[in-house]
């Protein structure tokens, strides 16, 4: 099993992050979700095989499914009406998002639902996540209630930076900073209310929003509630104080974290156990999520 680590579909702009490649069709995109895999701010030499077509079912799955405004069109690759070659179609089928246009707002909207990662750190050096102070003698993992929103800015290369809401209301504006806040935690309940009700736990995520190119309508944009972009935790292995094992790559950081990889340089392939379980992983919260069997798993 292979995994698609870049897109080739000539004829059209293309602009590449760690994951998508985004094709300019003029009025509309196509985001072709590949199998490439980051961590620690570098992009693996091996990627997940069918990593990219689970993130573009699960994305569909939450946009049909969430009452909000976003870019979503179809996954449907007749719908881009291109004149595509067998081999095109075979390598972009069940991996394509077709989006409307939108101005990306550069901040990451993460709301947080559970004290973990860098709020985990920020919280136990400083009493504080994203500048705003908490209990003290919280534990690791503890549920926050309510939600943080704590938004960072948004890089195209290196660490987003987590930044206060004084900082995104200076720079945005109170009125849209309140209207991506609420947004962002009314989505966010939601979503963490569905996880639930499949023995899930919606710990953290982060949203991005944009302007729509043709009525200026704030909208969700990219992925939505993946595991590339939350962190969701058995239920019934949670437990406050301890860290529960998660539904994303941390097979993959964990074994880097075994290495004697820098960090600092070009990271080592990943070993083929690794791969199957992190692929194993991802299709695990799709079938939970969505209730659906994943096709070829």
């Amino acid at each position: 099993m292979s995994a698609l680590l870049e897109s080739n579909l000539e004829g059209f702009p293309k602009r590449s992050g760690k994951v998508r490649d985004v094709y300019d069709l003029g009025d509309r995109l196509l985001v072709v979700a590949t199998d490439r895999i980051s961590a620690y701010d570098w992009v693996l030499p091996n990627g997940i095989p069918d990593k990219g077509r689970i993130l573009t079912a699960l994305s569909a799955f939450w946009f049909d499914r969430l009452d909000t405004q976003n870019h979503f069109i179809s996954t449907d690759l007749d719908a881009a009406g291109l004149d595509l070659s067998d081999e095109d179609r075979s390598q972009l089928e069940g991996r394509v998002m077709l989006v409307r246009k939108a101005e990306v707002i550069p901040f990451e909207c993460v709301v947080r639902g559970y004290l973990f990662g860098s709020a985990w750190r920020e919280y136990r050096t400083r009493g504080t996540v994203c500048g705003e102070r908490l209990p003290t003698s919280l534990v690791e993992a503890v549920k926050l209630d309510p939600p943080l929103f704590t938004p960072a800015t948004k890089a195209d290369e290196g660490h987003d930076e987590n930044v206060s809401f004084e900082e995104l209301s200076a720079d945005l504006g109170p009125e849209l900073a309140d209207a991506l806040r609420d947004r962002s935690i009314r989505i966010y309940r939601r979503a963490a209310e569905h996880a639930s009700s499949v023995n899930l736990i919606l710990a953290d995520t982060k949203f991005e929003f944009g302007r729509a190119a043709t009525s200026g309508e704030i909208i969700l944009i990219d992925e939505v509630l993946t595991p590339d972009s939350s962190r969701y935790w058995p239920l019934d292995a949670y437990k406050p104080g301890v860290v529960p094992p998660s539904f994303d790559k941390q097979f993959v950081r964990d074994w880097l974290d075994s290495t004697d990889w820098d960090k600092q340089s070009e990271p080592p392939p990943l070993p083929d156990a690794i791969v199957e379980q992190t692929r194993a992983k991802y299709i695990q919260a799709f079938e939970l999520l969505t209730g659906q069997s994943f096709p070829d798993a």
